[in-house]
């Protein structure tokens, strides 16, 4: 008979307490891989790089391909969440282009773009917010020679520190007025042999006198005695004018019976002319009219009458009957402030600075060339009106 192998209780016990282990071990991968797995979305993986040695090392112990679908299956999950949130902005998209900016600054930002400037003088130091302890609030512009210092020097002294004074030199002569104490503090433009709409063409641009609720563009020969610039600007704010002049002596050097000074009342804008002169009572030069030797105009009136001054027509000529086209009412909003009133002395000083020509003296040769210009900007601005309206299909009569 076979000799019965004997079994030892360890042996029968080992089994038991190996499958206890196996549970137990089961149980505990289990829970820890709940728990790691609920840590694991809490993680912002966008911020976690794994270095391609650990990719490789998990493909190494398992092939590769499932981990590696994993892992890009979480970056792009996060990647859309993420875009949700921020967008991806290009080149193209940082470029800008603002249309509504001033011609030339469209890509420019806004906030960076000053189309206005200023006359105001400002200092080479110190902090720009503290450059200016005031600002003028009126400008005004004579074009002078040194012959009528005298006269400018007395004009200057009736406008008060609230305007900034602006001189035109046509005769090259500026040094020369260094003496009055006004000029220290006043600009001063030279250019030689040049007229008065010359320089406001130029110099007077709407973006940059825009500071000034009034501008005084005045020739160099006005007497000013009964003048006040201060009380001026009171009477044009109360009747509402929009361009204007001081009235005129009615004994010196009138040329229309509407810029002669009224006596009885502090402003008019009507008068009656010659018979046949005026084919309607609100039309030049019964109404609406003023002359250009001592104009004053609003900001917004400037800013028309600037783009109608023709860069090539530089004596102003015919402006007069024009200006009318810049307000609306003109009969209402153009007038003669009679309360302040100035002479006309009638110094033909521009006159000397042109050139004699066939035996003729400096000032014919500028005369010529003032009835020329009116006759040259009429046609203009007939042909501009003809040609608007034809663009619209509307047919004016000729005697319009």
């Amino acid at each position: 008979m076979g000799k019965h192998r004997s079994h030892s209780p360890s042996a029968f016990m080992r089994k038991p307490s190996e499958t206890t282990r196996l549970i137990i071990t089961t149980i505990i991968g289990i829970v820890a891989g709940f728990f790691i797995g609920n840590s694991f979305h809490a993680v912002s993986i966008t911020k976690v790089l794994l270095p391609s040695g650990i990719i490789s090392f998990i493909e190494d112990r398992n092939t590769g391909q499932a981990t590696e679908a994993m892992l890009n299956h979480v970056f792009s999950s996060q990647k859309n969440q993420s875009s949700h949130h921020s967008n991806e902005v290009s080149a193209e998209d940082l470029k800008i282009f603002v249309p509504t900016n001033p011609k030339g600054a469209e890509r420019l930002p806004p906030g960076i773009v000053a189309a206005e400037s200023d006359l105001y003088p400002r200092r080479l130091w110190g902090d720009p917010s503290e450059d200016l302890p005031s600002k003028p609030r009126y400008l005004v512009t004579f074009t002078v020679g040194y012959g009528q210092k005298a006269n400018i020097d007395a004009a200057v002294k009736k406008f008060s520190e609230n305007f900034t004074i602006l001189l035109f030199h046509y005769d090259g002569r500026v040094s020369e007025w260094d003496d009055l104490e006004w000029s220290k503090r006043a600009i001063h433009v030279s250019v030689r042999k040049q007229a008065k709409w010359w320089y406001a063409k130029r110099f007077l641009h709407p973006d940059i006198v825009a500071p000034y609720d009034y501008i005084f563009i005045w020739d160099e020969d006005l007497g000013v005695e009964h003048f006040n610039a201060e009380e001026y600007i009171k009477l044009v704010k109360k009747h509402g004018l929009e361009i204007s002049q001081p009235g005129l002596e009615p004994n010196r050097g009138l040329t229309w019976q509407m810029t002669k000074r009224r006596g009885d009342r502090e402003v008019h804008k009507v008068t009656e002319e010659r018979p046949g002169w005026c084919s309607d009572p609100h039309l030049p030069p019964c109404a609406a009219f003023v002359e250009i030797m001592a104009t004053v105009f609003s900001r917004d009136a400037w800013r028309c009458v600037w783009h109608m001054l023709q860069n090539d027509l530089v004596h102003g000529w015919g402006l007069d009957f024009a200006l009318r086209k810049c307000v609306e009412p003109a009969h209402e909003k153009i007038g003669v402030v009679d309360a302040q009133w100035i002479v006309h002395q009638v110094v033909p000083s521009l006159g000397n600075q042109g050139q004699a020509e066939n035996g003729k003296a400096p000032w014919e040769g500028v005369r010529e060339r003032c009835r020329r210009e009116w006759g040259m900007f009429q046609n203009r601005m007939t042909e501009a009106e003809k040609a608007y309206y034809k663009a619209k299909g509307i047919s004016v009569p000729n005697k319009a």
